[in-house]
């Protein structure tokens, strides 16, 4: 939003002292400055008292915005009409002048008119409410709990104005707030300390909320009328992009309402201040962000939150290292121009290319699951061709493990168990999941069949979405979380004290899928899903009647009778609803990179930023452009240097974990690490109930699976959410490969590789090679051979059969099989 002319209404914060706290630091202006520029240019102040932040900015030679705020000058023309106090206008009486703000030559004018001629009440909406939540007491911990504290309850952030306005104007009335003497009522008193608060001090006696609640108090306490204007959105200045360096550490936020009236107030003296990752920098209350220490380098998100509203804006600390030169790396598509060129202002130097070996094991596993065969490993490392990776690429994601591999994940996505869908769905569900790989169903069309699925659970597979979300609040959250990367499950009793998502919201989308019906059939375990001609969906706090509701799109109106969801569906897999493809290609991503570019990959909110905003643009522009088409946006990241990078880190890169300068490390999955070892042994599993050469990556549901993946947190599935899939070591999992009965067994198993080896006399030396391949996919080193053939050669007590034994428990325990490098 781009605003000249600011209408500044309704705020009554006349002589309340210093708004700005002392900094700690200060940017050090440069010598030769291009321009000024401040914000706003015009401001009106439409009451007496009012105030306005003004943001400065210089423009050094490289055409770079430093933060100017607190070193400029200013000059009110006439300070009988407006006043500056600490870079704040401040309107004093009726008249119209301009105000000249200077710095280092360099000047800009703001011209101010000043249209009321008397201050304005205080507002509970937009003032008191705010302010109780700026102060922590409305906050979760606090008087914002459920059960509230000391007998003193407040709406979670400020979300129930009736709520509040009954617990602040009607409860304990003279003592609380007593509109005969302010100064005696209790909602100042304990925050003040002037008598005992558990909560400690919240309010010093020359502050702007001190003054807003003392001044509500004395004008009657009064509640706002209902044609008072209401807050219908927040912008944040400066936009995103502005560097913090030793020489410019500091950056001033302000925070701008726009309200229903068309007015636009500065709210940053009620509006709260966070910073998502406070190792690059910290935010104080006031909005300005200071970078952490001369280090500090990469990204963090800087949010306002006022009243429902929040709005982000981002800010890079970067390191510019005396000397640093930046490396002449190859690119072979978008992805790495995006991410060297986010490497290449942070002074991150990407690792190295990946061995043939290493990117075999890596592009085998992130795509089907599987280690390569021992074949295909021989063959792609003797191969010259300078095209075997992309040819590679090209035939494992039109494998068919690559449609099983795919349908586990989403699979755990889906909550495709026996327990939600019955045993016959499961395998229904499973096939149709695979066949949608198989033929490469694009994306859009694949959400649609699932979202607006109806008739028999056996006969139309999709169904059975509806039966995992077998309520109308599960499928509110679940398609919120899988198709937009909304957690949703806080807004359902209250707004969402982390996004923009209100309890209307919730309700609002909860109203496309009210009307669903889910009945018995006379075939067993079978359920049929059609859709009501009426039922309607109500707020349960307020008792409104919700009608179908879109992020961007508002109240939606639709026929009557008609199945809401193809609205939704309509909406969701829209081309211009840009959070549908980002969330996809972010999962798709995550998928292949280890991390998302927002992680968690299906927590997209304010104060979860990307790390990389320009990538996920264009990787969720690409997906859309092909149709949807998710084997082309993996292509395109496999083919990238940044997928076949090495896991180690340079010396350069050692502090980074988010922006993708190498490849992520982890631990193999559950259904991978399983797989593998039977690769290795070349002793299968078997699991009841399934055919004969069942993967365990291909498992339709965790109800065909073993202690070892569960040990190995393999989920339940009983969540949408990703997080619900465990990654952390523990010693569970050391005890179960060191010395557990799965791995034991493989070993010891008459049929295993070792033995099948040695029974076919194969010398020493190549039954060595044979294991570091299939475990490794690289041959070993001459000093690795060498260990492992003296070992086994040396005379003792053991037989040859037990030390090939050992020397394989020791490739199977070491971390370049156990983890995804």
């Amino acid at each position: 939003m781009k605003i000249d002319f600011l209408l500044v209404c309704s705020l009554c914060l006349v002589w309340l002292g210093p708004a700005t706290p002392v900094r700690a630091e200060t940017n050090r202006i440069p010598s030769a400055i291009e321009q000024l520029e401040v914000y706003p240019g015009q401001v009106e102040l439409c009451a007496i008292g009012q105030r306005f932040r003004i943001l400065a900015s210089v423009i050094d030679k490289a055409g770079r915005s430093i933060d100017a705020t607190q070193a400029v000058q200013f000059a009110s023309s006439d300070d009988g009409v407006v006043s500056v106090q600490n870079g704040q206008l401040v309107a004093v009486a009726p008249g119209a002048i301009d105000v000249q703000v200077s710095v280092a030559g360099q000047f800009a004018t703001v011209h101010v008119v000043v249209s009321g001629n008397e201050p304005m009440p205080v507002s509970l909406r937009n003032e008191v409410i705010p302010i109780l939540s700026r102060q922590g007491c409305s906050a979760g911990a606090c008087h914002g709990s459920p059960q509230g504290k000391g007998g003193f309850r407040l709406s979670l952030r400020g979300f129930d104005l009736a709520l509040d306005e009954a617990t602040l104007r009607g409860e304990y009335f003279a003592r609380r707030v007593n509109v005969l003497n302010a100064d005696t009522s209790l909602l100042l008193r304990k925050p003040l300390m002037q008598v005992p608060h558990a909560g400690g001090r919240r309010l010093t006696t020359d502050s702007i909320a001190n003054a807003v609640l003392r001044n509500w108090i004395a004008e009657g306490r009064h509640s706002d009328a209902a044609t008072a204007p209401q807050c219908v959105g927040l912008n944040v200045y400066p936009s995103s992009g502005r560097l913090l360096t030793r020489e410019s550490p500091c950056q001033q936020f302000v925070a701008i309402a726009e309200f229903s009236d068309g007015s636009f107030r500065d709210v940053t003296d009620l509006a709260v201040f966070t910073t998502s990752d406070a190792a690059v920098a910290a935010v104080s209350a006031d909005g300005l962000a200071e970078r952490t220490d001369d280090t500090a380098r990469g990204q963090t998100a800087i949010t306002a939150r006022y009243l429902d509203q929040m709005e982000t804006s981002f800010l890079i600390g970067v390191s510019e290292t005396a000397g640093f030169k930046w490396p002449e790396v190859s690119e072979s598509n978008y992805v790495d121009q995006l991410v060297h060129a986010r490497l290449k202002q942070l002074e991150y130097v990407p690792s190295g290319q990946t061995t043939d070996g290493e990117f075999l094991r890596r592009v085998y596993l992130d795509v089907t699951g599987l280690l390569p065969p021992i074949g295909v490993t021989q063959s792609f490392l003797a191969d010259s061709s300078s095209e075997k990776r992309v040819t590679l690429i090209d035939d494992l994601l039109a494998s068919s493990e690559h449609a099983k591999f795919q349908t586990l994940q989403w699979g755990d996505t889906l909550r495709i168990r026996k327990a939600s869908v019955s045993s016959p769905g499961v395998f229904k569900f499973y096939r149709w999941l695979i066949r949608a790989f198989e033929q490469n169903m694009p994306y859009d069309r694949f959400a649609r069949e699932l979202l607006t699925a109806s008739g028999s659970s056996f006969e139309n597979p999709p169904v059975n979405y509806f039966r995992t979300a077998a309520s109308t609040n599960d499928c509110t959250e679940s398609t919120a979380q899988i198709f937009l990367g909304a957690r949703l499950e806080c807004a359902k009793c209250h707004n969402h004290p982390h996004e923009k998502w209100t309890q209307d919201n919730y309700y609002g989308l909860a109203a496309f899928f009210n009307r669903l019906q889910r009945d018995s059939t006379l075939r067993k375990d079978e359920i049929f899903v059609s859709v009501a001609d009426s039922g309607e969906m109500t707020q349960p706090r307020t008792g409104q009647k919700m009608m179908p509701w879109l992020p961007g799109l508002g109240d939606v109106e639709i026929a009557e009778g008609a199945d809401r969801r193809l609205a939704l569906a309509e909406w969701m897999t829209s081309p211009n609803n840009k959070l549908f493809a980002k969330v996809e290609v972010n999962r798709l991503w995550r998928s292949v990179m280890g991390k998302g570019i927002v992680d968690p990959a299906d927590d997209f909110r304010a104060s979860n930023p990307p790390s990389n905003a320009e990538l996920l643009d264009a990787l969720a522009d690409d997906f859309v452009k092909h149709g949807f088409d998710r084997r082309h946006t993996l292509r395109v990241i496999l083919n990238s240097q940044t997928y076949q990078r090495r896991s180690e880190a340079n010396s350069s890169n050692a502090g980074d974990d988010r922006f993708f300068s190498r490849y992520t490390r982890r631990l193999l999955t559950a259904e991978q690490l399983l797989d593998a070892i039977c690769d290795v042994t070349q002793v299968p599993e078997s699991f009841s109930g399934l055919p004969v050469g069942t993967r365990a990556t291909q498992l339709p549901s965790p109800d065909f699976g073993k202690e070892f993946l569960t040990v190995f947190g393999k989920p339940a599935r009983t969540s949408v959410c990703q997080c619900e899939r465990s990654d952390d070591l523990n010693l569970s999992q050391a005890l179960q490969i060191a010395n557990g009965s799965f791995v034991h067994g493989k070993l010891t198993n008459g049929g295993s590789r070792v033995r099948r080896l040695l029974k076919e006399k194969r010398p020493i030396q190549q039954v060595v090679v044979e294991c570091y391949l299939a475990a490794f996919s690289r041959a070993p080193t001459s000093a690795e051979a060498e260990t492992a053939v003296d070992f086994i050669n040396t005379p003792g007590e053991r037989s040859i059969e037990e030390k090939l034994e050992d020397f394989c428990w020791a490739l199977l325990n070491s971390n370049e099989f156990l983890f995804q490098h």
